[in-house]
């Protein structure tokens, strides 16, 4: 009896199957395996890795907000902090002068996001590059004077406490409710964004990204795809604030500085161009490269000598890696990881070049 050849490889016979978020039986088994160490990190975690782990989702938040604007749809914003600031100002405001609950305050700080985006995003339909950059620059100066303001006037000259969001009468306070919380919101941002790439919206920013011209030639509306993608990403954005707002507890114009919206757009530069798992690679590494950076000081000898210096360290450090990062992998994080599946998937075999030499 004869044998059929057994096909290798993965092949996908139909659209269903090509748009399928997990294609694959490694992916899907990879997949649960991830959920379910994510579901048991809390049972072995201490309170500062869970806190760690909360700034990292946070951070996921800002950085896939950012990356739909600026890596899929190619629109540069020097914004992301007064974004933010936006979105802890209003829970800040509504909670002090209304004692407005998070139902409201979470899409107030959406709402508001959005607003901002249409605003600061009608000035791409007529810049570019530099020019752009600076107009959005202005958000975030906007938006912190206003929060200084507010500060000032009503007495927070330190910052408006906001006290912790109520679920069913009970004042979330635990650390571990706050990991699954934010955990949710997280994965709930990646699905938005997933879905918003996979459908014509997705298409349109790819499209804008690489030639405006040809886009518009395709038929697609430029400007309306644009502001869109202004709005989309803001609104992400003021609502990560307002989840650091009840995170923190706290609201304070400090806690958004210009360096902030450094950090966010080293996050899709590092992480990688154009890829959301390259926001989350670079949102982890980010995060934690600080406390990377004073855990190596303090290991050095005569660590109190180098305490002083850790500020400076970090800075400095945060500095060098992104110009190695645009130097010599361009790519980022999700090219080496994407480089280091091809290496397993082809072992042991190598490629081999056109003049038939072993790379």
């Amino acid at each position: 009896m004869s044998r059929s050849p057994r096909a290798s490889g993965y092949f996908r016979t139909s659209y269903d199957q090509d748009l399928a978020l997990v294609q694959t039986r490694l992916e899907r088994t990879s997949l649960g395996v991830f959920i379910a160490a994510l579901l048991a990190f809390p049972l072995i975690a201490s309170p500062f890795q869970l806190d760690l782990a909360c700034q990292v989702f946070l951070a996921s938040i800002g950085a896939l907000s950012l990356m739909l604007l600026t890596g899929y749809a190619g629109q540069i914003s020097l914004g992301h902090a007064g974004l933010l600031a936006a979105g802890a100002f209003t829970v800040g405001i509504l909670f002090r002068e209304t004692n407005a609950p998070f139902w409201i305050t979470l899409p107030a700080a959406a709402a508001v996001g959005g607003l901002l985006g249409i605003i600061f995003g009608l000035p791409s339909l007529r810049l570019r590059g530099l020019y752009l950059a600076v107009s959005t620059l202005a958000l975030h100066f906007v938006v912190i004077y206003l929060g200084g303001e507010y500060e000032a006037r009503r007495g927070f000259s330190t910052g408006i406490v906001v006290d912790p969001p109520k679920l069913g009468g009970v004042s979330i306070t635990d650390a571990r409710a706050w990991y699954f919380i934010l955990l949710g919101a997280a994965a709930a941002t990646l699905l938005v964004c997933l879905n918003l790439l996979r459908a014509r919206t997705g298409r349109a920013w790819r499209a804008l990204r690489t030639r405006e011209t040809v886009a518009e030639a395709l038929g697609i509306g430029v400007a309306s795809y644009k502001l869109l993608a202004f709005v989309i990403s803001s609104a992400v954005t003021a609502v990560a604030g307002a989840l650091f707002a009840y995170y923190r507890g706290f609201v304070s114009v400090e806690a958004f500085s210009l360096f902030l919206t450094i950090q966010y757009l080293a996050m899709v530069i590092i992480g990688g161009m154009g890829s959301l798992l390259g926001a989350l690679l670079g949102a982890i590494f980010v995060t934690l490269f600080p406390y990377i950076i004073e855990i190596g000081l303090l290991a050095l000898p005569g660590a109190q000598r180098h305490a002083s210096l850790l500020f400076a360290v970090n800075y400095a450090a945060f500095g060098l890696v992104m110009i190695l990062f645009l130097m010599f992998e361009p790519l980022g994080l999700v090219g080496m990881w994407r480089r280091m599946q091809n290496y397993f998937l082809l072992w042991p075999f190598k490629h081999r070049r056109a003049g038939g030499s072993r790379g």
